[in-house]
């Protein structure tokens, strides 16, 4: 099997090779500090990116295991995974929920966000990631 492959003999799309799937994983926990930082600074939209971008980042690491029509772009993957029957319920819902977080933009306007709430996005894209990561090394999902 060459680099380029996966389980089954299908081919990696070549933006997926930029990162090994561990590294991937890594990438998204540097992003999920940023966004929890971003979100303690009250910065919301900042922060809800950030979250997508974390989760969407591990979920390359396991799109480069386990190939699926998830799609290229971190928003793409969250929207598949949301409606994706293979994955477990938790992590699609944990998909859905980030995917439908509000981002009004409205200049001169700060939108409150209860801490509680932010904590519920936060989790969310940990659900996500970690399914990513027992996909990467092999304790669900993975197509063999």
């Amino acid at each position: 099997m060459t680099p380029h492959e996966l389980h089954g003999g299908q081919s990696q799309p070549d933006w997926l090779l930029r990162h090994s799937p561990e590294d991937w994983i890594r990438q998204g926990l540097g992003e999920l500090a940023r966004a929890e930082n971003a979100l303690k600074a009250h910065d919301r939209v900042a922060g809800v990116l950030g979250l997508r971008r974390a989760a969407g980042m591990a979920l390359n690491g396991a799109l480069s295991v386990s190939q699926r029509d998830w799609g290229r772009t971190y928003v793409d993957h969250l929207r598949a995974v949301a409606a994706d029957a293979s994955v477990p319920a938790r992590v699609r819902e944990a998909a859905q929920l980030l995917d439908g977080v509000a981002l009004d933009r409205v200049p001169d306007v700060v939108r409150l966000t209860p801490p509680s709430e932010s904590a519920r996005w936060v989790e969310a894209t940990k659900a996500g990631m970690a399914h990513a990561y027992a996909v990467v090394h092999g304790s669900t999902g993975r197509n063999r």
